[in-house]
């Protein structure tokens, strides 16, 4: 027995080494933690359990016979961060460049799957240099595997991909469907086909980092959610977000313990908002006034800044955050800023988080480039999206919401709960200054002075329809509220949904329009 001990130690040794002592040098050399490492550093101490230690990948041409390795590039098993249990698997680039085979493939299933059955988030740290081109399509059959998990998954469990290095071809998919995408700056790239092809085929002349890199898919692409400077910064926000979304659909967020005694006032929000309603102001300032001890985790932070989302929390219950930024493009609500919100609120409608929305919209982007490009197909997802979700959702009209716009916010009509507004509220068609060009037209023109006319005519509508009072009186908005009360407004609101029960028509899926 003592034999056979050793051996399992010996062989466990070998593993744990990977590609080996070379490989792991020249990973650390790129700056880049070693695949144990990351998990070392991702979860509870203490707490990796790992399985398939010992698979290794069964092709033998092209000299792969004479290399087979234990773990086949994927280290997989389970874990606990924040002491709630996780699936995990992360790619061990000093093994065949971290590619993927049919063997690695199916440790990454069998995680996957085990996830599902018990359900609890799977978290995939990628750091892989695509199909293992030597089984050829074996190891694309392998891939397609994954994808259906992550697309049967979708919505059951939490999924969150971490890209820790290279992510190229049909490799990109699996991330892509996923909930969360985090990226380091300078070290992760993705894309489906590289510099090189697209040189050869439409001659652009582009970098790995311009084609792919964290920064291009954080701002432009809005692929990735989340970049940081670091590995141990994206693994540590990791362990952040986990904190804010429950274990599966069928489950709630962790409710922190939260003193209901204390004193909720909040003091200087009504300085925030300037009196002129066409002057911006940062509505991060009012969002970070009215959660729980200022804390406010972003998403998708560079992307369509026009809209914020992000989790934070309200009397210790987790909120998704829903924002017009009035300070990005005026709040107006576009393409970009349209997908990013209809995603974000798919996700907490999926696994039971709430809504707050924070409104301050002039409505929808105007001209050619947004219409050609289906601002109306886009927009139509944010409104789908709001419609469809059975959360509680609760929102504040902070200042304007006006148009189409107020529609989609989650308003009353679309099965907003409580629908609170500030006496700053402005809730029209349109805004007052176009309203009155439009309705008093001739009256202006035949005018002795047209603009003062005008501004008497403003003046008018301003005073009797750019208010909260009409939708108030006609039961739209629940209540206008005092800027100082909107915490306790909104603590008192989520503890009272606690418990609500909504549903939708029995359907076999809906037909979003994507």
């Amino acid at each position: 027995m003592k034999e056979k001990i050793e051996k399992l130690i010996k062989l466990r040794k070998e593993a744990m080494l990977g590609g080996g002592e070379e490989k792991i040098k020249s990973q650390h050399d790129k700056g880049k933690l070693t695949a144990r490492e990351r998990i070392v550093l991702l979860v509870d101490e203490g707490s990796f359990s790992e399985i398939d230690m010992f698979v290794k990948h069964r092709t033998n041409d092209f000299g792969l016979s004479n290399q087979k390795i234990a773990g086949d590039g994927v280290v997989t098993g389970f874990a606990r961060i924040n002491n709630r249990p996780v699936a995990l698997y992360s790619q061990d680039f000093t093994v065949f460049g971290g590619s993927l085979s049919e063997a690695h493939a199916e440790k990454i299933c069998k995680t996957m799957d085990m996830a599902l059955k018990i359900g609890i988030p799977v978290i995939g740290l990628n750091d892989s240099g695509g199909a293992r081109i030597q089984e050829g399509v074996v190891s694309l059959g392998g891939y397609a595997d994954i994808f259906l998990r992550n697309t049967l998954a979708s919505g059951v469990i939490p999924q969150i991909s971490a890209i820790l290095g290279p992510c190229a071809g049909g490799a990109v998919y699996s991330p892509a469907i996923t909930d969360f995408i985090f990226m380091v700056n300078n070290t992760s790239q993705m894309f489906v086909t590289g510099p090189n092809v697209v040189k050869t085929v439409t001659h652009e002349d582009v970098s790995f980092e311009d084609l792919g890199g964290a920064e291009t898919h954080a701002v432009k692409s809005g692929v990735a959610h989340f970049t940081f400077e670091t590995e141990i910064e994206v693994l540590e926000n990791i362990r952040k977000l986990i904190d804010y979304i429950p274990q599966n659909w069928k489950e709630k967020s962790f409710e922190k313990s939260f003193d209901f005694n204390g004193d909720f006032t909040v003091a200087g929000l009504e300085e925030i908002i300037p009196d002129n309603p066409n002057k911006p102001y940062d509505m991060n300032e009012i969002i970070n006034l009215i959660l729980d001890d200022g804390e406010f985790f972003e998403v998708h932070k560079n992307y369509a800044q026009n809209l914020i989302v992000g989790f934070g929390r309200i009397g210790g219950l987790s909120v998704g955050v829903v924002a017009n930024q009035p300070s990005v493009l005026a709040g107006v609500l576009d393409i970009n800023s349209s997908v990013k919100g209809a995603r974000f609120i798919r996700f907490c409608d999926a696994f039971n988080i709430p809504l707050l929305v924070l409104e301050d919209v002039p409505g929808f982007m105007p001209g050619t480039n947004q219409e050609w490009n289906g601002i109306i197909r886009h927009g139509s997802k944010l409104l789908f999206a709001f419609c469809e979700a059975t959360v509680p959702k609760v929102t504040v009209i902070i200042r304007k919401a006006y148009g189409g716009a107020y529609d989609v916010m989650n308003s009353k009509h679309i099965r907003g709960d409580f629908n609170f507004a500030l006496p700053s509220a402005e809730i029209a068609v349109m805004g007052p200054k176009g309203a009155v060009e439009i309705i008093f037209k001739r009256e202006i023109k035949d005018s002795k002075d047209p603009a003062d006319r005008l501004n008497k005519l403003l003046d008018e509508y301003i005073e009797k329809f750019a208010n909260p009072y009409i939708a108030a009186e006609r039961g739209f908005i629940d209540d206008v509220i005092l800027p100082s009360e909107i915490r306790i407004k909104l603590i008192n609101a989520f503890q009272l949904l606690k418990n609500k029960a909504d549903s939708n028509p029995r359907k076999k899926h809906c037909n979003i329009p994507l």
